[in-house]
């Protein structure tokens, strides 16, 4: 599997302090207005999705092909929730995985 720029990026974020990872801590930042994007796997639940619309519907919300499997690996934590805590991150994260998601196709 090739690794696409927006998971680079979110490696990026994480490694300098703008990502919370998990349900618990990306919830929070909602909570707290941090949150400025809230990415989900693939994989993610129905309830978690809801769970976060229900808290905010201000924070932009994209599910990303890659499963939480593979955020794992990416990312060495096993997450089905991001928050990006950073505006110009998210920015650039939401930009990238619309480009990607247009190069790539839909593989249905």
């Amino acid at each position: 599997m090739q690794t696409k720029k927006y998971m680079s990026l979110l490696g990026l974020a994480r490694r300098a302090g703008k990502l919370s990872m998990g349900h618990d801590t990306a919830l929070e930042a909602v909570r707290k207005r941090k949150a400025k994007l809230i990415v989900f796997a693939s994989d993610i639940s129905q309830r978690t999705v809801s769970d976060f619309e229900y808290e905010n519907s201000n924070v932009p919300a994209v599910r990303i092909e890659e499963t939480i499997a593979e955020i794992h690996f990416a990312l060495g934590y096993k997450a089905g929730v991001l928050a990006v805590n950073d505006e110009n991150f998210a920015n650039r994260i939401t930009e990238l995985i619309y480009q990607e998601e247009n190069v790539y196709g839909d593989k249905n």
